[in-house]
Parts: structure tokens; C-alpha cells; sequence
């Protein structure tokens, strides 16, 4: 009986080891997939994704930075919706727990349906994103606490800055859920990838081959800028490198 009990033991400690592993080696996967789309410009993936699957990824252009950032990571979700209610807090809870539980170098992307009047998030929520090492934020929706944001120095996107609360306005409705976010559908998981120009988000299960493509889009526009300096000629460098 007490071997029979030991290679039970073994063969569990094995089955441990084994995901243990195999989630080790995923979330490498992820953390190389995000430095890649860190080093190439948002354009260059937006590009891509249209190249490749005639798709549009990009959000809405009313999408805007608080200040000049540039970062890229897996997307952890959130969904409000639009409900008067007088629950307080306690209404919008699963927000806080969905910062409390992401993993360092994620992303969170939030839906506040109809948000543009209201914060998302402010000063408080963005401290403890920052503490806990995520990337960047991305709001469907108003922020407030500027000052404090910018002090922080944490990269967030939203459609513009107001003074208002989401509380008793809104109810946490999911997180880590598929949500539409400035017209674009976003899965937990998949990359989000900003910098000035806009936000885009790349499919988790296409990503090797969008960075791929986004890098060889990159690397032809880093040439023909020497090339049109040289002979300053944007048609020629078009004529040579066949695309713009």
C-alpha cells in the first residue's frame, strides 16, 4: 500500500511540475511577445493586422494619452455599465479587485458605457497600478486626478479629463471578459500595444505573426527615411521600397 501511495505521490508531484512548467513557459511567450510590440511603432501594427487580415484593430482617435507614453502588454478587462444605483463602493468593487489581481505588465482596459462624462479611474486607482507593475491603462471613457496621474508618471489613455465619479452612476459588471473598448473588440489576453499615435490591439492567438509583419514594416520605413533625406525625393523612395 505505501508504494502504491508513493508513486501516486510521484506521479501528482510530476503532473505539478509538468504545468508549473508549461505556465512558465506561456507567460515567457507573453512577456517576449510584449517587448517585441514595444520596439515597433503603433502604426507599423495597425498596418500589419489591415495587411494581413484586412482588419481594423485601432481605437477610436478620441483615444488620447495624458502625456507622451509608449508601452504594449497583455490586456486584463473590465465592463461597467450604465445603472443609477446607491450602492456606493460597494457597487464597483470587482474594478478594484480586477487592479489587485492583475499581474505585473498587463494592461487594463476598461468599457464605461456612455463614460465620456464620467472617471473611470483617478488618482487612487492608478497609485495602485503603478505599485503593482502593470504597463499602462486604457479607459472607454473620462479620467480624473490629473495632476496625480502625471506625478506618477503612469501611461493612461482615455477620452479626455472631468471631474465626475463613476460611483452610484455605474456597476462593475465582469472582468477578464471579451468587451468592446473605442470600437474595437478586446479578449483578456490579447496585446495592447500604444504610443502617441493611438492604441491598437492584437489578437493573442495572431500574435507572433503580426509582430512579424510589424517589424518588417519598420524596418522598411527606418530605411527610406535616410534614402528620402538623400535624394530628396519621397516618390523615388516610394518607387524603390514600395510602400508608404
Amino acid at each position: 500500500m505505501s508504494k502504491k501511495i508513493s508513486s501516486i505521490a510521484i506521479l501528482s508531484l510530476l503532473a505539478l511540475s509538468v504545468g508549473f512548467l508549461s505556465r512558465s513557459r506561456a507567460a515567457d511567450v507573453d512577456s517576449n511577445l510584449s517587448d517585441g510590440f514595444r520596439m515597433v511603432e503603433v502604426a507599423s501594427v495597425a498596418d500589419a493586422i489591415e495587411q494581413l487580415y484586412g482588419q481594423r484593430a485601432y481605437m477610436s482617435h478620441e483615444i488620447r494619452p495624458l502625456s507622451p507614453t509608449k508601452f504594449a502588454g497583455p490586456a486584463v478587462t473590465v465592463q461597467m455599465k450604465r445603472e443609477e444605483n446607491k450602492d456606493g463602493a460597494n457597487g464597483i468593487k470587482g474594478v478594484l479587485d480586477a487592479i489587485d489581481q492583475a499581474p505585473a505588465g498587463s494592461v487594463y482596459v476598461m468599457e464605461l458605457q456612455d463614460g465620456a462624462d464620467f472617471a473611470g479611474i483617478g488618482g487612487l486607482m492608478s497609485t495602485a497600478m503603478k505599485v503593482r507593475g502593470l504597463a499602462g491603462a486604457i479607459v472607454d471613457g473620462g479620467v480624473r486626478d490629473l495632476p496625480q496621474i502625471q506625478k506618477l508618471q503612469f501611461p493612461v489613455f482615455s477620452r479626455g479629463v472631468v471631474p465626475s465619479t463613476t460611483v452610484n452612476h455605474y456597476r462593475f459588471a465582469g472582468m477578464n471578459i471579451p468587451i468592446h473598448c473605442a470600437g474595437v473588440a478586446v479578449n483578456p489576453g490579447d496585446i495592447v500595444s500604444a504610443d502617441l499615435d493611438g492604441v491598437v490591439v492584437v489578437p493573442k492567438a495572431k500574435a507572433a505573426e503580426i509582430l512579424k509583419k510589424s517589424q518588417e514594416l519598420d524596418n522598411s520605413e527606418h530605411t527610406m527615411l535616410p534614402f528620402i533625406e538623400k535624394y530628396k525625393s519621397i516618390g523615388e523612395a516610394v518607387k524603390k521600397f514600395g510602400r508608404i
